[in-house]
C-alpha cells in the first residue's frame, strides 16, 4: 500500500513499539514496503492531520561513511527530483526532513497497488486495460521529462495502480537529470536488468536518457500484453546478450498494441519511438473497436512457445497490497486478423533504419485518415476508471468558438486540482475511514466545479485543511481552492501586514450561528444561549474562527485556548471532566454532530449572524476565479445545487426545502 491521503485518527503501532516522530510532525506508524534505496513508511501528519508516506534510509548504521553519504545523497536527489514534477501520474513530494544525518521524503500516501501484484494475480491484462495503464506510464513519463529527469527504473514494481484505474509512476530513487553519469563507482548500470536498454552498455553511451525510460516502458506494456518480460534473465549479460541474440520478441497477444510495443523495442534509440508518437498510437488503440476483441489470455491456457529462459514470467518482487477486485473476461473471441509480426514493424527497424519508426507512424496515420476516432473523448469506462482523452483538457481549453480562439485555461498547467477540506463535519465534509473517500455537501460542489472546470474524478485530489491552516494552505500552494465552511469575512480577504489574505469565489452557501451544548448537565441548566452568556460557562470553538473574535464582544466565556478543529471542541464537550460547556460554530455543522452523537448533545436557537460559505483561493489568480465564478452561477442555476442540499443536508436540518440561493456578491465582475 501507498495509501491514499486523509485525515482522522492515525492507526499507531502495537504497544509495544516504540513511538518514532520525525522532525517533531511525521509520526510513523507502519512499514508499507522497502527495496533496495529505502523503507517507507505510513505516517501521520500531526500538523495537517492527514496521513501520508514517508521514506527513509534502510539500515544507514550497517553502512560505510561513503556508503552513507552516497545514499543520503541519491535520497536528496529524489526529493529533488520529483519535487519538480506536478502531474496526477507522478507520486507527489510534500516535504523534505533531515535529522540525525537521515533523509526522509514525505509523499503522499496511495491506496494503490502495485501492477507488479496486478500480474501476479491476472498474469496479464486486457489490451484495452493494457493500453490505458501504459498511455498513464507514458505522460507521467513526459512530465518527468519536461522536468530533465530521467526516472531510470521504469517497471511494473513502480507503478501503482489505483482501483479507480489512475496508474502512478513512483521511487525515483535512482533518478538522475540527463547528461549524469551513467555508472556507479562500481561500473555497473544502475536499474533492474529486463527493463535496461540496450545502449546504456555501449561503449560511448551517453548514460540515461528518456529514450532509455521509453524503452523500459515497451517491456512493460510487452509484459502487461504477454504475462512475461521479452529479454528474461537472472544478470544483465544474459538480458543483454537475449536482446542481441533475438531483437524480435513474439507477440501472442498484443494485438493492435504489438505496433507500439514494437516502436518502443527499437534497440537504436535514435530510430525508437518517441513519446509523442507513442502517446498516439495508445490513444488510437483505446478507441479501436478491435482492441475490445482481445481480452486478457492467461498464456499457460494455450499452446505455450517451446520454454527458454528467454520466456520466463519475471515480476520483481515487491511490498504486499490490498487485493483488486476481480475483473470478468470474456471469453475467447474466433481469431482476429494477426497482429503486424517481427518482421513487419520491429526487424525492419532494427536492420533497416527508420523502418520501423515510419511503420509505426504509418499505422495512427492510417488510422486518423480512415476516421479520426482518436480526437474523439472517452468518458469513463464501465467499471468506474477514469478514461483518458485524446485533446487534452488545455488543447480544448484553447479552441475558440470558431476553433481560432486562444483561450486559457487553468487546467493548462494544473493537471490536478487539489481542493482542501475538512473530514470532521458530517453532511458538509467528512472522511470515511473504511472508504477512505470524503462526502458531503462541500465534496459534491467540488466536483461540480471541477467538472465545470474540464477535470474529470480521478484528477481531483483532496487534502484535509483545519480551521486555522486553510489561507496557509492555499499561500504555500499545497492546494488551488479551498472549500471548507470558509466563511467570506473582510478580516480575510484583507489581512493584515505579515497576515495572509485570501479571495473568494460565492457565497455558495449561507449557514446561521448557533451553539452545542451537552443534553445532560448535573452542574448546570442551560435552555438558550443567554444561559450560556449569564452563567460565564466556557465556550469553545475553532481557532481563527469567526466566532473567536466575534463572541467575546457578545459577553461570552471563551476557554483559556481554542483547538484548530471543530472536532476537538466537540472532544472536549463529550468529556464530563471538561470545562467546555458549549460549542459555539454553524448551524449545518451543529446539526451533523447531533446527529452523529444522538442523546449526548442538542443544539440552542440560532443567534444574530450569518455565515457565507466561500470557495477560497490565493488572490492574484483571475483565471481561476472566473472559471470557478462560472461554475458557482451553473450550479446555482440549475437543480444541481438543489440536489446536494436534499441529498447532504436536508435530512441534518429537518427542512426538506433548502434555503434561499445565496447571492454571489464575490463573484461580481467574474
Amino acid at each position: 500500500m501507498h495509501g491514499e491521503d486523509g485525515g482522522g485518527a492515525p492507526r499507531r503501532t502495537p504497544p509495544d513499539t516504540p513511538l518514532r516522530v520525525i522532525d517533531g510532525r511525521y509520526e510513523l506508524l507502519e512499514p508499507i514496503g522497502s527495496g533496495g534505496m529505502g523503507e517507507v513508511w505510513k505516517a501521520h501528519d500531526r500538523r495537517l492531520r492527514r496521513f501520508v508516506a514517508v521514506k527513509g534510509l534502510l539500515d544507514r548504521n550497517t553502512m560505510t561513511a561513503g556508503a552513507s553519504a552516497a545514499a543520503m545523497q541519491r535520497a536528496r536527489r529524489e526529493a529533488e527530483a520529483i519535487a519538480k514534477i506536478e502531474h496526477q501520474n507522478v507520486v507527489t513530494v510534500h516535504d523534505q526532513v533531515e535529522t540525525d544525518h537521515q533523509v526522509w521524503i514525505v509523499m503522499k500516501l496511495l491506496e494503490a497497488r502495485s501492477l507488479a501484484d496486478l500480474l501476479r494475480s491476472e498474469r496479464v491484462l486486457a489490451v484495452p486495460r493494457a493500453a490505458d495503464i501504459g498511455l498513464q506510464i507514458l505522460q507521467g513519463l513526459r512530465a518527468v521529462h519536461g522536468a530533465s529527469v530521467v526516472h531510470r527504473d521504469v517497471k511494473p514494481g513502480n507503478v501503482l495502480v489505483r482501483d479507480d484505474g489512475l496508474a502512478i509512476l513512483v521511487d525515483f530513487g535512482i533518478a538522475t537529470f540527463e547528461g549524469a553519469d551513467r555508472v556507479t563507482r562500481s561500473g555497473s548500470v544502475l536499474g533492474t536488468s529486463p527493463y535496461l536498454a540496450p545502449e546504456l552498455f555501449a561503449p560511448a553511451s551517453p548514460g540515461p536518457t528518456p529514450a532509455s525510460d521509453l524503452w523500459a516502458l515497451g517491456v512493460t506494456l510487452y509484459e502487461m500484453a504477454e504475462g512475461r518480460v521479452p529479454f528474461a534473465g537472472a544478470e544483465v549479460w544474459e538480458v543483454q546478450e537475449n536482446i542481441r541474440q533475438s531483437p524480435d520478441p513474439a507477440l501472442r497477444y498484443a494485438g493492435p498494441l504489438a505496433p507500439v510495443i514494437q516502436g518502443l523495442l527499437i534497440t537504436d534509440p535514435r530510430e525508437r519511438l518517441d513519446a509523442a508518437t507513442a502517446e498516439a498510437m495508445l490513444r488510437e488503440v483505446l478507441d479501436d473497436p478491435a482492441a475490445a476483441r482481445h481480452p486478457a489470455t492467461d498464456p499457460s491456457a494455450t499452446s505455450p512457445v517451446p520454454a527458454s529462459p528467454a520466456a520466463a514470467p519475471t515480476h520483481p518482487p515487491t511490498a504486499p497490497s490490498t487485493p483488486d477486485p476481480s475483473v470478468s473476461v470474456p471469453p475467447p473471441p474466433p481469431p482476429a486478423a494477426p497482429a503486424p509480426g517481427p518482421g513487419a514493424a520491429g526487424a525492419a527497424g532494427r536492420r533497416g533504419g527508420s523502418g520501423a519508426r515510419k511503420a509505426a507512424a504509418a499505422v495512427v496515420c492510417a488510422a486518423l485518415l480512415a476516421g479520426a476516432g482518436w480526437l474523439v473523448t472517452r468518458g469513463d469506462d464501465a467499471d468506474g476508471g477514469t478514461g483518458d482523452r485524446a485533446t487534452s483538457g488545455s488543447e480544448q481549453g484553447r479552441q475558440g468558438g470558431d476553433g481560432t480562439g486562444t483561450r486559457e485555461r487553468w487546467k493548462d498547467t494544473h493537471p490536478t486540482l487539489e481542493i482542501g477540506v475538512k473530514d470532521d463535519q458530517p453532511g458538509l465534509s467528512k472522511f470515511d475511514k473504511k472508504t477512505r473517500t470524503y462526502r458531503g455537501y462541500d465534496i459534491d460542489l467540488a466536483y461540480a466545479i471541477a467538472e465545470s472546470m474540464g477535470y474529470e474524478r480521478g484528477e481531483v485530489a483532496f487534502t484535509t485543511v483545519a480551521t486555522d491552516y486553510r489561507s496557509t494552505a492555499l499561500k504555500t500552494k499545497q492546494v488551488d481552492l479551498v472549500i471548507a465552511s470558509y466563511s467570506i469575512t473582510d478580516d480575510r480577504k484583507n489581512a493584515s501586514p505579515g497576515g495572509y489574505s485570501v479571495d473568494f469565489a460565492g457565497p455558495y452557501y449561507e449557514a446561521s450561528r448557533g451553539f452545542l451544548v451537552r443534553e445532560k448537565s448535573s452542574r448546570y441548566t442551560i435552555n438558550d444561549s443567554s444561559d450560556l452568556r449569564d452563567l460565564g460557562v466556557e465556550v469553545c470553538t475553532a481557532r481563527e474562527s469567526t466566532y473567536e473574535k466575534a463572541l467575546p464582544e457578545q459577553g461570552f466565556t471563551m476557554a483559556a485556548s481554542q483547538p484548530n478543529t471543530y472536532q476537538d471542541c466537540l472532544d472536549k464537550l463529550l468529556d464530563p471532566r471538561s470545562e467546555v460547556y458549549a460549542v459555539a460554530s454553524d448551524d449545518i455543522i451543529l446539526a451533523g454532530y447531533v446527529q452523529a452523537n444522538p442523546g449526548k448533545v442538542r443544539r440552542l436557537e440560532n443567534i444574530q449572524g450569518a455565515e457565507g460559505y466561500g470557495v477560497a483561493m490565493r488572490p492574484g489568480t483571475p483565471l481561476l476565479k472566473g472559471e470557478v465564478c462560472a461554475a458557482l452561477r451553473t450550479i446555482l442555476d440549475s437543480r444541481t445545487w438543489e440536489d446536494m442540499y436534499t441529498e447532504n443536508l436536508s435530512a441534518l436540518v429537518g427542512n426538506k426545502n433548502p434555503p434561499g440561493r445565496p447571492d454571489l456578491t464575490e463573484c461580481e465582475g467574474h
